[in-house]
């Protein structure tokens, strides 16, 4: 079992930056692929980000390309998200996911993630 723990979001402006963490337990984070997810109200749960276990693949959603970093550090069994350029359609939910799969190509599918946090809001005004 792993336990994902995210941290980092808040209230900004459009145009700043945040940087969201996921801070996971267990020995085994460096075999897992990450990945971020998002959920806006009244929409379903969208793909941003993945990274394969040692962090030498990414993959990103066409909408956060050029403006998200996704990276991870396993010595400190946490993953990141840097959002930057952020618009008000950005606003919603983050999830971090841990998939136990070691695939590539990265999937985009939450079904092949098999651990999520709780979520850490972000909002964006105009």
């Amino acid at each position: 079992q792993v336990q994902l723990v995210e941290s980092g979001g808040g209230s900004v402006q459009a145009g700043g930056s945040l940087r969201l963490s996921c801070a996971a337990s267990g020995r085994a984070f460096s075999t897992y692929v990450m990945g971020w997810f998002r959920q806006a109200p009244g929409k379903e749960r969208e793909f941003v980000a993945a990274i394969s276990w040692g962090g030498s693949s990414t993959a990103y959603a066409d909408s956060v390309k050029g403006r998200f970093t996704i990276s991870r550090d396993n010595a400190k069994n946490t993953v990141y998200l840097q959002v930057t350029t952020l618009s008000p359609e950005d606003t919603a939910v983050y999830y971090c996911a841990a998939g136990r799969r070691p695939v590539l190509p990265l999937s985009q599918s939450r079904s092949q993630y098999d651990y999520w946090g709780q979520g850490t809001q972000v909002t964006v005004s105009s």
